[in-house]
């Protein structure tokens, strides 16, 4: 059986555990994607191709008849050492941090003969992709690649099909020229390339669409015009496609019992005093620390909101088995700490961290927030700064980082900052609790309106015209 509609990510719809018995037990995951695609794929409509990422997903592509785990999903049990050695060497170690800048350049990134394994494992990571990609596809199919795990993708499985329509989209942003070519040249050229192999790229913003176009015009020598690029007698569209949020489907979610439970303990928590709310994973480019350190600004600068305000910051845990990640979520940890430590009074504890995953509780505390604070280094979009005016009860103020990439959409109703300046951020926070009620409900609306633009369906719609 063959498809007509393929997509492919690191990440699929499904993940594994194992019940008490020792069988599988399978949960369906969130996000825009499973919203996008899953009616799709189990309507028969389209193959999902994903990774089995742990040993109990590796258990469920084994089982299944050619990793078919579900209608229209596909499980690929990659050796567990490539897969480390591409997620986290390569995926996850090199190329988000390139694309969220995120090295200090006087001690890293170092290339070495490690890395160069490494890259091995992230080139035949992504060929297997595209084998199965290319043994599922129906002859013309369109292939949608997602993300910069799958960057080589395109041009490996355009070597195996030529006939399919293929497509790349980009989650994050994109570096710049002179911070892209960090990269060894060969391996700068060469993940270049692999996208090139698409008919159409996509990103989220106008800024990623146009540093990729820059990066292949300085690298690569290709030529730049209209919003297509040439090289070596290939066309490949860039566009942009900024994803929205699912009003509907959001609001349902919020209205179930799990997240209606979470709310009376939230109200209890936050008392008479006004919610500063923030929702992320502990990830170097989310910026937690620094916003918490604007937030202590704000108590040392502004004592009025002293015992007036109390900070909910939901921080969960991310990929804990890199050394980076496991000392930012202790600086979390530490900061808070210290905040709580120079401000609390009897009654009033001014930061309330929580690490522990609970998508519930999140979806709860969206209805009560206040003001929502979305202070990235760098993001290829922001999801939360979407969700937070779609489930606001009472109108909220959002105050977004200028290099989100939904500050493209949201800016015009937001606080915009400079995510490095703590003190122009403590101040934001300090406008956006001083407004009334009346001007945060007419922002909220014009936020969610924007927010709820291009709904998944529609996005994935966009990258389907934008091949030939």
């Amino acid at each position: 059986m063959t498809a007509s509609l393929l997509l492919a990510s690191n990440r699929g719809p499904l993940s594994y555990d194992e019940d008490d018995r020792g069988g599988l037990v399978g949960r369906r995951g969130g996000g825009g994607l499973v919203s996008a695609v899953g009616g799709a794929s189990e309507a028969g409509q389209a193959l999902w191709v994903c990774a089995a990422l742990t040993d109990t997903d590796r258990r469920a592509a084994r089982e299944a008849v050619g990793g078919m785990v579900a209608p229209g999903v596909q499980l690929l049990d990659i050796d567990p050492v490539v897969f480390d050695r591409a997620y986290n060497g390569v995926a996850n170690s090199t190329l988000w941090f390139v694309s969220h800048l995120l090295y200090a350049t006087a001690e890293s990134p170092v290339f070495d003969a490690r890395s160069r394994r490494e890259w091995r494992a992230y080139q035949e990571y992504d060929d297997a992709f595209a084998a199965a990609l290319a043994a599922a596809a129906a002859p013309g199919a369109a292939v949608l690649v997602q993300d910069y795990h799958l960057a080589l993708t395109p041009r490996q499985l355009r070597e195996r099909r030529p006939d399919l329509r293929i497509g790349h989209f980009s989650h994050t942003p994109w570096a710049p020229p002179e911070y892209f070519c960090l990269l060894p040249d060969d391996v700068a050229r060469e993940v270049l390339l692999g996208m090139l192999g698409a008919d159409a790229v996509g990103f989220h913003s106008p800024r990623w669409a146009d540093a990729f176009a820059r990066c292949c015009v300085e690298v690569l020598g290709a030529s730049y015009e209209g919003g297509v690029l040439q090289h070596e007698g290939r066309t490949t569209r860039v566009g942009v496609h900024p994803l929205g949020i699912d009003a509907g489907e959001l609001r349902e979610r919020a209205a179930q019992d799990d997240v209606q439970s979470r709310l009376p303990g939230l109200r209890e928590l936050v008392g008479d005093r006004q919610l500063l709310l923030r929702i992320d994973r502990t990830e170097l480019s989310k910026n937690i620390v620094r916003g918490l350190e604007s937030y202590r600004e704000l108590l040392r600068t502004r004592p009025q909101w002293r015992g007036r305000v109390v900070h909910l910051a939901f921080a969960y845990p991310s990929r804990h088995d890199l050394p980076d990640y496991r000392e930012y979520t202790g600086a979390v940890q530490r900061v808070a700490r210290e905040v709580n430590e120079e401000f609390a009074t009897e009654g009033w504890v001014p930061v309330h961290l929580e690490v522990r995953d609970d998508y519930a509780r999140s979806l709860a505390a969206y209805a009560l927030a206040d003001v929502l604070l979305v202070n990235p280094l760098r993001d290829g979009m922001n999801l939360v700064a979407k969700e937070g005016p779609v489930l606001s009860e009472r109108g909220l103020s959002l105050v977004l980082s200028r290099q989100a990439g939904a500050a493209d959409e949201l800016g015009a109703w937001s606080q915009l900052v400079n995510p490095f300046d703590v003190g122009q951020t403590a101040e934001a926070l300090h406008v956006a609790l001083s407004e009334s009620a009346e001007v945060r409900s007419a922002r909220t609306v014009s936020l969610a309106a924007a927010a709820t633009a291009l709904p998944p369906a529609a996005w994935l719609a966009a990258q389907l015209a934008a091949l030939p």
